[in-house]
């Protein structure tokens, strides 16, 4: 089952006096949270919160493994903090385990020329990632801690790619829908392969993601992203 989406004035109210995202309709946007589809979303968020809290509690000798791996594998905290763009723009500080060394966002500008992808900042051999960094990105391991922005309610487990700041503002307007819903810890882009997609492509998949969602759509997501993961092929 789908939400639906109307094209009236009301619309506004499902934003729950957020300011739209600039150059998105709010005719057009998906009813999130109209109350003749609370049944609905109600069930991606009860989702969200047993899920992600099972997998915490399951999870948890590997998360602590994990630590301190990281903690042997090179100098620094476990975990590293990043601003992404959250639900209607608000911004919010996004939970990974370090997989670089310490001052590699300093180093960023120095690499900027080898990029290999378009929007995307990724490079082959990137020196600024450390041994164990590589694998945990491999698996995508390194994504475990945004669980917990699941349970606050900042993430959810499927949606569309949190980007950072200045991804974002090379956004078009009309795919900006896709911060209507909260950013997901997976989605379209993540068993599509994430870092072989270009952005704008990546957002239009978002956008089309929000346009079309309904709670199968997720659980098939979650499914195609367990291969994925097992397979090495991390975003």
């Amino acid at each position: 089952m789908g939400i639906s989406v109307r094209a009236n004035t009301q619309a506004a109210a499902a934003t729950n006096g957020h300011e739209a995202p600039e150059g998105v309709d709010l005719a057009r946007v998906p009813v999130w949270d109209d109350p003749a589809h609370g049944h609905v979303v109600g069930v991606k968020r009860a989702l969200d919160i047993v899920l992600s809290l099972l997998l915490l509690v399951f999870l948890a000798p590997l998360l602590l493994i994990i630590a301190a791996m990281i903690k042997a594998d090179s100098p620094g905290p476990v975990l590293f903090r990043q601003t992404r763009v959250g639900r209607w723009g608000k911004p919010f500080s996004m939970l990974k385990f370090r997989t670089m060394f310490q001052g590699a966002d300093e180093k960023k500008p120095e690499l900027l020329h080898l990029n290999e992808s378009e929007g995307l900042f990724k490079i082959t051999g990137d020196p600024r990632i450390t041994r164990f960094g590589r694998f945990l990105r491999g698996t995508s391991l390194d994504e475990l801690p945004q669980l917990l922005h699941v349970v606050t309610g900042e993430m959810s487990l499927v949606g569309p790619r949190p980007l950072v700041p200045d991804e974002d503002e090379r956004i078009p307007a009309p795919s900006q829908v896709r911060l209507t819903m909260r950013p997901g810890m997976t989605g379209r882009w993540q068993v599509a392969g994430a870092t072989r997609i270009p952005l704008l492509e990546m957002v239009e998949m978002d956008a089309a993601y929000v346009r079309e969602w309904s709670n199968f759509e997720d659980l098939k997501l979650l499914v195609r992203t367990v291969p994925h993961v097992l397979r090495r092929r991390g975003t």
